[in-house]
């Protein structure tokens, strides 16, 4: 399985979290984003966005059918992006647009084998895979796509 976390573009601030839009940098974020992605994605791609505007203002800008998970937004926790994914054993591959800091303890989680603070930076894509390896499951750091090396 292929779990790629894309952590939304640059946002305004504001009072409700959840309406808070993209900014117009962040707008193109996602477009510069997404085009890497369509060049890259694997195939079978499932995506699950959070339901804050500005998650969903990132996915559109793949401009691919998406679900929204209500239980993946701003405040989710660990357990819950992992349901959201059925990471390690969903066939195919799975897409989350999300935020921190609940991707970045994803990401430490699978990777170092506990939750810790790991930063990812507004726009970018970490991408891990999973596998088995005589005998022994194990996940692999595929890429990590900061937005500014798009430019």
């Amino acid at each position: 399985m292929d779990l790629l976390l894309w952590r939304h573009a640059e946002a305004e601030d504001g009072e409700d979290d959840l309406k808070r839009r993209l900014t117009e940098r962040g707008e193109k974020q996602a477009r510069r984003m997404a085009s890497w992605l369509h060049e890259n994605m694997p195939k079978d791609l499932r995506i699950v966005v959070s339901p804050a505007v500005r998650t969903q203002q990132t996915a559109q800008a793949l401009k691919l059918p998406f679900e929204t998970q209500r239980k993946i937004g701003p405040d989710a926790c660990v357990s819950e992006l992992i349901a959201a994914s059925g990471w390690p054993d969903a066939r195919g591959s799975v897409l989350i647009v999300g935020h921190q800091p609940s991707l970045g303890r994803l990401a430490s989680l699978l990777l170092a084998g506990q939750e810790a603070d790991w930063s990812i930076k507004k726009g970018a894509v970490w991408w891990l895979s999973n596998r088995l390896r005589q005998g022994e499951t194990q996940t692999v750091l595929r890429a990590v796509i900061p937005v500014e090396l798009l430019d």
